[in-house]
């Protein structure tokens, strides 16, 4: 999680910042150190990252920044990049 010096409450963060939260929430959920997500990382790129995991995800990453995706966004993501566009666009409302 993050502090309160980076994390969500402090305004809106970076797209790096962004990253490198999500790669810790996902290290976290699959138990995989290596992980380091980009813009144009996809769910079959990660080992693991099935359709539970991801569920899981997509809740850890609602609750670290305080946000709730539509269902049609969580079902639309292609990318890691769409969803740092979405929680930043959800940051900025």
């Amino acid at each position: 999680m993050t502090d309160s010096m980076t994390g969500p409450m402090s305004g809106p963060m970076t797209e790096g910042a962004i990253l490198a939260t999500l790669s810790g929430i996902l290290r976290d959920l699959l138990g995989d150190n290596a992980i380091v997500l980009t813009p144009a990382t996809t769910r079959p790129e990660i080992p693991r990252w099935d359709s539970f995991a991801y569920v899981s995800f997509i809740v850890a990453v609602e609750v670290e920044y305080g946000i709730r995706f539509p269902i049609a966004d969580v079902e639309s993501f292609q990318t890691v990049g769409d969803i740092v566009t979405a929680i930043r666009k959800l940051e900025a409302a």
